[in-house]
């Protein structure tokens, strides 16, 4: 392979990772270390404000997957997610109780969750509780038996029902807000 092609290939895979990494997409240098986050807060309209940490998620029922490709929003495969464990945010929600004054209120409610760099990702009510995403929304805290490393943090999400992985993956969790957006 001449000099060219192994440049040109080089540029790629790094166009690719940064367009499927939060931390790329930050344009952050990277001290993994510093994001890692050991608790996550759920808050906003909840009847119950919650600080978990892992050993309280651990008392939900748990959910295991084998294997799951990282697909980030170009298509690209960059990977795979093995052999973790962790818990629906859909149990998480329910034992904070989302506010809901009528029936519809839900309908407008959407729960934000924020990573310690500030990645941000989105659902809807609707998604988590009338859909099949819900059943693959996790909020993970162990791999291959063992707590994540700090390239994740101790605790991560990911939508593993979506067509693309990455984009909603979330590394280094710290916060889920539940919120109406509109009256």
């Amino acid at each position: 392979m001449t000099h060219y092609l192994r440049s040109l290939l080089l540029v790629s895979l790094i166009a690719i990772s940064a367009s499927c990494s939060p931390a790329f997409a930050h344009d952050k240098k990277l001290d993994p270390a510093k994001y890692v986050t050991h608790s996550i807060t759920v808050n906003g309209a909840v009847e119950k404000k919650l600080v978990l940490r892992v050993e309280d998620l651990r008392q939900f029922p748990p959910q295991k997957v084998a294997e799951l490709p990282l697909i980030c929003q170009s298509g690209a495969n960059v990977g795979n997610l093995e052999n973790f464990k962790g818990v629906l945010l859909r149990d998480i929600l329910e034992k904070a109780v989302v506010v809901s004054r009528d029936h519809n209120d839900v309908k407008k409610t959407v729960i934000i969750a924020t990573a310690s760099d500030d990645y941000k990702v989105v659902f809807s009510w609707s998604e988590l509780f009338n859909s099949p995403v819900g059943d693959g929304v996790m909020v993970f805290f162990e791999k291959d038996g063992k707590a994540l490393a700090d390239d994740e943090g101790r605790i991560a999400m990911i939508s593993s029902k979506d067509l693309r992985t990455g984009p909603r993956h979330v590394k280094w969790l710290k916060s889920i807000e539940v919120k109406k957006i509109a009256d």
